[in-house]
């Protein structure tokens, strides 16, 4: 468990309010998985999910046309919640700074930390969030000031 930290609710809060669109990497398709049910909890909370996974590229998952590479997205990523192994974060350090525009934030899930990415990433104005996850921060309630209840 984390412990409780103001500021980074605040910037926690700012993100999930803000974002519309959430580019998931190492998006899966077995729903065991938290890298299936925390993009399909987000998707029913509003928010469009583009799954990258060159593993189920051309298949389709929340909706949307899994794409093989971050750098195959046209459209403006607000998020890219990264569920990948940490050791694997740092081969996708280019890739995400490749990404026209850029992403507004990189979000590494619960359990994933990388900090010389992170610094790279911030050094390049993109908010990083690490260890943490997305579906349990918006169901905490700081979208809004409204929990989502539990699924």
């Amino acid at each position: 468990m984390h412990e409780h930290d103001d500021s980074l609710d605040e910037e926690i809060r700012r993100l999930l309010a803000r974002a519309r669109r959430i580019a998931v990497l190492g998006a899966s398709a077995r729903k065991d998985r938290a890298s299936y049910r925390v993009p399909a909890y987000l998707a029913r909370h509003g928010y469009e999910i583009v799954p990258v996974n060159p593993r189920y590229a051309g298949d389709e998952l929340h909706g949307h046309v899994v794409l093989s590479s971050l750098t195959e997205i046209a459209q403006v990523i607000d998020i890219v919640d990264v569920f990948r192994r940490a050791g694997d974060v740092a081969g996708h350090l280019e890739e995400i700074l490749a990404m026209r525009p850029l992403p507004g934030a990189v979000w590494l899930q619960l359990g994933i930390r990388n900090d010389a990415a992170a610094r790279a990433w911030k050094a390049r104005g993109i908010t990083v969030i690490q260890d943490r996850c997305t579906m349990i921060e918006h169901q905490r309630g700081l979208v809004g000031g409204v929990g989502a209840a539990p699924e």
